[in-house]
């Protein structure tokens, strides 16, 4: 009897780990194929669009010095580079948009013929970038810099600072774009939308800096009388999508 008792100890031992395995194992799921078993399958390419006016502008205004030795070169492009250093501050551009962005010192040579070039000199190049939040006044700021000693401006670049409400309503232009030609399929070929299947972004544009104006050759004109102006127009923000559709 006690050997009965023993055997059914040990079973019972046996079997309550696995017990405790069982509960502790995740339900399986289901995944649903990207391709139907019943139905039509339409995949549908889609671009959303929506425009902003640039609210951001990014310049690069620098200085280009010419001097004897290096040391000359350096020191006057030191001196006139803090000149415009602080047009840009009181013009109340925060420390944060203000990055330097190329420190240069080159020799100059003198080429003859059959002989070695002979340096002349050297010419020292510092520049910043900035960017101005004030589309608007950035015009006037640049006419600052170039009678502060500011003689290389390009740019500027526009841009849209905050496009994440932009892009939203261009993915919902997209997918509506989508559903309209799928409607219009889906009709031609005696069909209806059923539902969608699956919806891929395959790239978007925030509206970000396009090819620069221009503004090197007016910007150097310190005597000029009219004021620069810059106008920002506006930028297209765009999400490409492709949609996948069930038709019955």
């Amino acid at each position: 009897m006690k050997k009965y008792l023993l055997l059914a100890a040990m079973a019972s031992a046996a079997l309550t780990p696995l017990t405790a395995v069982a509960q502790t194992q995740p339900a399986p799921t289901t995944v649903e194929p990207l391709v139907p078993a019943a139905g039509t399958v339409l995949d549908v390419s889609a671009e959303g669009r929506t425009t902003r006016v640039p609210d951001l502008a990014t310049i690069r205004a620098g200085v280009v010095s010419q001097g004897a030795t290096a040391a000359a070169a350096l020191s006057d492009n030191a001196q006139r580079m803090a000149r415009v250093l602080a047009a840009v501050k009181r013009a109340g551009v925060a420390d944060r948009d203000i990055q330097t962005a190329t420190v240069q010192l080159q020799p100059q040579y003198r080429y003859g013929d059959n002989v070695p070039p002979v340096i002349t000199g050297y010419q020292a190049t510092n520049t910043l970038s900035v960017r101005f939040r004030d589309v608007a006044k950035s015009g006037s700021v640049l006419d600052a810099l170039v009678a502060q000693g500011a003689n290389q401006i390009d740019g500027p670049n526009l841009s849209i600072d905050k496009p994440d409400a932009a892009l939203d309503e261009a993915r919902a232009d997209a997918i509506q774009r989508a559903r309209a030609r799928a409607e219009l399929y889906a009709k031609a070929a005696g069909l209806r939308v059923a539902r969608i299947v699956s919806i891929t972004e395959n790239g978007a544009d925030a509206g970000g800096p396009q090819p620069p104006v221009m503004l090197r050759a007016s910007a150097m004109r310190s005597d000029a009388m009219e004021k620069t102006s810059i106008a920002p127009g506006e930028r297209d923000v765009t999400v490409n999508v492709s949609v996948r559709f069930l038709l019955n």
